[in-house]
C-alpha cells in the first residue's frame, strides 16, 4: 500500500466528511476540505504537472507555510511518481540553493513571501523549468497556483506506483551543518502512519491540532495518524498560549502535539493568571504528545498538575527514521517522565559500545533502531549511508542507556547539535561565522540549558592577543551574519580547550558553564 492510496481510499469511503480545517487568525475565519475535494484538489495539481512534462522519478519542491494546499500540493505531487521535496521555509538562501542543486527539483512551489529571494536565486536553478506562487501577487517570470486549481481534470493519474517507489527527499543538517538529503519510499510512509495510529489509539472521531511546521518530519508524519482512520486534523497558524486553547475549545481538539517551548508558554500563562483554565472547556482534549528534543522532567510534572487526567506521551525520531515513533513513552507509562521509553511499534532498538557490542543494562551507549521506517539512503551520498545504515540498523549518533525493565534515557548526543525549541542548531555553523570576525582567535558553541527553550547557543570566544573584550560587539556581529535562533544567548570570553589532535574538548566547556 502507498501513502497516495490512503488518501484514495478516505476520498472513496467518506467523500463528505471534513478531512482539514485551517483557522485563519488574521481575521478569525476558518476555512475546511472534505475528503473526496482533498483528492480531487490533489488530482488537479498531479494531472497539471504530468502536463507540464513531470514524470515518475523527477522531482518538485515546496517552499511554503503550513496550508491546507500544503497538502493538496503534497499528494498532487506524489501522485504523479515524482519525489516530493520540502524545504524549510527558515532555511537561508545558502541553504535552499544547496537542497535545490542536489534535488535538481523541476518545479518549485512556493508561498509569494519567498518570491523575492528566490528571483535573486534563479540563476542558481538551471533545471528549475517553472516557479508555482501560492498568492495573489505573480510577478513575471512565475505562474500561479490558480492556474491549476481551475482545471476540472480530477480523475486518478494514470501512473503505476508501488510501496517500494521512492517519494520523498527530506532535507536534513548533519554533523557540519549542511542539509542532508534523505530519501523515504512509499512503504516508509505507510509505516509512520500505522505506527502513529497504534501509538495514541487514534479513530476517526479524533481530531489532531497540527501546529508545527508540515516540512518537518515529525508533524507530518504526526498527522499521518489522522489520515490512516480518516481522522480530522485543523492547522494552525498562530501559536500563543491562548489562541491554542481557543483553537482546542472552538474545534473540539482531542489530540495536541506540542513542542516544549509551546507547553512552557502555556504553563506560564497558567501560572500568571493570564488564562484562566476554569474560563475553557476543554473536555474534548485527551492526548498531549511531545518531543522534537530532551523534556524536562520538571515541565511534564507541571503539566500534569494542572491537566491530571490528559493522556501524556513523549516520542523519539529523526528524518532518517520517518520522523517520531522508532522510540516512545507510551501513554500507559505516562509516570516515567524522565526516559524516552521504549521501541516503538515495529520497531527493535538497541545500544551498543564503541566496540559494536551490546552495552549492559545502565551502561552508556549509542543508540541504534531498526524498522520499517528506516530511510532508504542518504541520496547520493553512499559514503555517509553505509556509516549510518549497518545490517538494516541505523545509528542515531545519541548516547543513551537502558534500564533493566528495557525503558531508554537520553544521556548525551555524539553530535554537538543543540536543539533549541524543536529546531536543530549546528554550532560549526555559528563557529564559521563568529572565526570571521576580526578579534577572534578562536571559538566553540555549546548548548546550555534553558526553561522554555530545551536548550540555547552559547559561544566561548577566545581573542586575539591584546584584544580587549566587547560582549555588544560580538552580539551586533551575530544579529547581522546570523538568524535569530542560531545567534548565541550567552557570550564567555575564554581560553578554547583543544585535545592533542586538535579537537575542541566541549566537555569542559559544559561542565565549566552549565555549572553556573
Amino acid at each position: 500500500m502507498t501513502i497516495i492510496d490512503l488518501l484514495v481510499d478516505n476520498a472513496n469511503k467518506h467523500p463528505l466528511k471534513t478531512a482539514l480545517v485551517e483557522l485563519l487568525p488574521e481575521d478569525n475565519s476558518r476555512i475546511e476540505v472534505n475528503w473526496q475535494n482533498f483528492n480531487k484538489n490533489a488530482n488537479r495539481i498531479a494531472n497539471a504537472l504530468i502536463l507540464k512534462g513531470i514524470k515518475k522519478g523527477d522531482m518538485v519542491a515546496m517552499l511554503m507555510r503550513n496550508s491546507l494546499i500544503w497538502l493538496e500540493i503534497y499528494f498532487g505531487i506524489i501522485k504523479t511518481g515524482a519525489w516530493v521535496v520540502p524545504l524549510n521555509f527558515r532555511f537561508n538562501a545558502d541553504d535552499i540553493q544547496h537542497c535545490m542543486n542536489i534535488s535538481e527539483s523541476k518545479i518549485l512551489f512556493l508561498d509569494e513571501e519567498y518570491v523575492s529571494m528566490i528571483n535573486r536565486l534563479k540563476v542558481s536553478f538551471p533545471s528549475i523549468r517553472e516557479y508555482i506562487v501560492i498568492g495573489d501577487n505573480t510577478p513575471a517570470g512565475f505562474s500561479n497556483i490558480s492556474e491549476i486549481l481551475l482545471s476540472n481534470d480530477t480523475d486518478e493519474p494514470d501512473i503505476k506506483i508501488i510501496e517500494s517507489d521512492d517519494c520523498g527527499l527530506y532535507f536534513t543538517s548533519g554533523t557540519t551543518g549542511s542539509p542532508k538529503p534523505i530519501l523515504l519510499p512509499h512503504s516508509n510512509m505507510t509505516f509512520s502512519a500505522i505506527v502513529e495510529q497504534k501509538h495514541h489509539y487514534q479513530t476517526p472521531d479524533d481530531n489532531f491540532m497540527l501546529i508545527p511546521p508540515l516540512y518537518h518530519a515529525g508533524a507530518k508524519m504526526h498527522w499521518f495518524g489522522s489520515l490512516i482512520t480518516a481522522g480530522r486534523a485543523t492547522l494552525l497558524k498562530k501559536v500563543t498560549p491562548k489562541y491554542i486553547l481557543d483553537s482546542i475549545q472552538a474545534e473540539k481538539g482531542t489530540i495536541v502535539w506540542l513542542l516544549v517551548p509551546w507547553a512552557h508558554d502555556i504553563l506560564a500563562a497558567i501560572d500568571s493568571g493570564e488564562i484562566k483554565l476554569e474560563d475553557y472547556d476543554l473536555s474534548s482534549w485527551r492526548l498531549m504528545h511531545i518531543g522534537a528534543q530532551p523534556v524536562p522532567p520538571s515541565l511534564v510534572k507541571r503539566w500534569q498538575k494542572y491537566f491530571p487526567d490528559m493522556q501524556y506521551d513523549n516520542n523519539y525520531g529523526l528524518s532518517e527514521s520517518t520522523g517520531p515513533g522508532c522510540v516512545h513513552l507510551g501513554i500507559e507509562n505516562k509516570l516515567k517522565i524522565n526516559c524516552l521509553g521504549k521501541a516503538g511499534y515495529g520497531w527493535k532498538a538497541r545500544v551498543i559500545r564503541d566496540d559494536g557490542k551490546d552495552a549492559d543494562i545502565e551502561e552508556i551507549g549509542e543508540l541504534l533502531v531498526k524498522g520499517g521506517g528506516v530511510m532508504k539512503e542518504y541520496f547520493k551520498n553512499p559514503e555517509k549511508t553505509s556509516t549510518a545504515l549497518v545490517d538494516g540498523w541505523l545509528h542515531t549518533g545519541d548516547m543513551v542507556k537502558k534500564d533493566k525493565d528495557g525503558f531508554l534515557y537520553i544521556v548525551d548526543r555524539k553530535k554537538d547539535l543543540v536543539i533549541s525549541g524543536g529546531e536543530n542548531i549546528y554550532p560549526i555553523e555559528i563557529e564559521e561565522v563568529l572565526h570571521t570576525h576580526p578579534d577572534v582567535h578562536d571559538v566553540a558553541v555549546i548548548g546550555m540549558p534553558n526553561e522554555r527553550l530545551g536548550e540555547v547557543p552559547a559561544a566561548v570566544i577566545q581573542l586575539k592577543s591584546g584584544v580587549n573584550g566587547d560582549e555588544r560587539t560580538i552580539i551586533k556581529f551575530c544579529e547581522d551574519n546570523l538568524p535569530r535562533y542560531k545567534r548565541p544567548r550567552f557570550i564567555f570570553f575564554d581560553k578554547v580547550p583543544r585535545n592533542p589532535t586538535g579537537k575542541i574538548e566541549k566537555t569542559k566547556l559544559r561542565d565549566k558553564y552549565n555549572e553556573g
